[in-house]
């Protein structure tokens, strides 16, 4: 699926450029459509968006509609993650217009990366990936992830 880093940049309107390998999974899995979200986190240095092929976007959509919305942390999550959420589709240049709304979430100016996380891509700010660069994994993280085997 979506694999690996691409650096490109937004055009004067905010449209970006999607890259060919990605571009291809989109137009084959779901004639180009696409929905970006927010990465709801609290921490300034995760702000990034999200983006999915629709298919997988209303896997994910189901699962968090049908959490039990009892829990105040639960509905804010619903209403940031559902609720930020914009249905696009590739234009004939391959591009998508990434709103004011989502840069501004993302910090997004100009330079974007785009990050394949196999499943669905995310965009970040290019400043803010290279300081996700710069952090070491710390112990914890590691010892997190269990029994992985890379």
């Amino acid at each position: 699926m979506f694999r690996g880093t691409h650096c490109h940049t937004l055009d004067s309107k905010g449209r970006l450029s999607v890259p060919a390998r990605f571009r291809d999974q989109l137009n084959a899995l779901c004639d180009g459509q696409i929905v970006l979200t927010i990465n709801p986190t609290n921490e300034a240095a995760e702000r990034c968006l999200w983006a999915y092929p629709l298919p997988r976007w209303e896997e994910v959509e189901r699962q968090v509609a049908d959490l039990p919305s009892t829990q105040a942390s639960t509905r804010r999550f619903q209403r940031l993650f559902i609720g930020h959420s914009e249905e696009l589709r590739l234009d004939n240049q391959s591009r998508i217009l990434l709103s004011a709304n989502l840069r501004q979430y993302a910090q997004i100016e100009r330079d974007v990366v785009l990050v394949g996380q196999v499943g669905k891509f995310e965009i970040w700010d290019a400043e803010l990936w290279q300081q996700q660069q710069s952090l070491s994994l710390d112990e914890d993280l590691l010892a997190g992830l269990g029994e992985l085997r890379l």
